[in-house]
Formats: structure tokens, C-alpha cells, sequence
């Protein structure tokens, strides 16, 4: 399977900002971004970013309690995934390919908690703490167009600065 890698630096949450927008606009009915970082890193903030990027108007908040938020009002549906609390198990017992192979975008924080039932073409953002508000974002596309993504943003050497 295709495959690349990008890293993105992010000063401030701006820098987060303007990647999440910039993939938002890449984004495609069928596109799986899986986000993993430690707690406070910025997943539920890149998730808003994106989101308000796609369209959407309602206020997006970690869906950790309630697991999957769903929202139709942007340029496409948008499904945001919070799946800390659950064993791959369980995960797997919520449906979730009807979601990662539908006609939205999905967004899943804590990701690397269910690698074996993500699809195997998506995009890993692994967002890091990097000092002050600072952040560093490793982006891995795995398959098409993921890589593709990743290619692109090496190739320019676009960060977030």
C-alpha cells in the first residue's frame, strides 16, 4: 500500500488551524483521519477546526461520553469519534465501517486504542506537545489519497508558522 509521511510544526494553535483547514479541503466522502496524541495536545481542537472548516455551524466538543457526534450541516457529513473509553471490543460492536466507508468525513480521536478496525487507507495524525502552545504534527497517509496528502505537504514545505 502507498504511504508517506509529513511533519507539520505549529507555533500556536493557529499553526493547528490552518492544517486542519487545509486537509478539510482535501476531504472527500469516504475520508478516515485518525488523531492520537497525549491529553491536552489539541485533537479535540484540530476536530473543530476541521469541522469549522467543512461548514459546520454547531458547536463540536469531544464526544467522549456520548462516543460518535454526528453533523450534517457542512459541505459534508461529518462524524467525530471519541473512542477512549471503549475496548477494541466494544468499538467494534458500535458498526463503525458505516461509518468509515460512508459518504462523510470521520475524525477519530484516540485512534491507535482500535487500529484493527480502521480501514487500511487513512490518514494518522499524531500530535505532540512541543513546548509552550507549540506543537508538532506527524501526519502518515496510509493508502490513497492519503499519501498523496502527505507527499504534498513535504513537497512544499508548508508548517504552520
Amino acid at each position: 500500500m502507498d504511504a508517506a509521511q509529513a511533519v507539520w510544526r505549529a507555533e500556536d494553535e493557529n499553526g493547528t488551524a490552518r492544517l486542519a483547514e487545509r486537509l478539510a479541503g482535501w476531504a472527500a466522502p469516504g475520508t478516515v483521519i485518525a488523531l492520537d496524541g497525549d491529553l491536552g495536545a489539541g485533537k479535540t481542537f484540530f476536530s473543530q477546526s476541521f469541522a469549522r472548516a467543512l461548514g459546520v455551524r454547531e458547536v463540536v466538543n469531544s464526544p467522549t461520553f456520548t462516543i460518535i457526534k454526528e453533523y450534517e450541516d457542512g459541505r459534508l457529513p461529518l462524524y467525530h469519534m471519541d473512542v477512549y473509553r471503549l475496548s477494541q471490543d466494544e468499538a467494534d460492536e458500535l458498526g463503525l465501517d458505516d461509518y468509515f466507508y460512508g459518504q462523510g468525513v470521520v475524525l477519530v480521536e484516540w485512534a491507535s486504542l482500535i487500529p484493527d478496525l480502521l480501514p487500511p487507507a487513512h490518514l494518522a495524525i499524531a500530535i505532540e506537545h512541543a513546548g509552550g502552545s507549540a506543537r508538532t504534527i506527524r501526519l502518515t497517509g496510509a493508502g490513497r489519497p492519503y499519501a498523496d496528502w502527505c507527499r504534498r505537504l513535504a513537497e512544499e514545505g508548508v508548517c504552520g508558522e
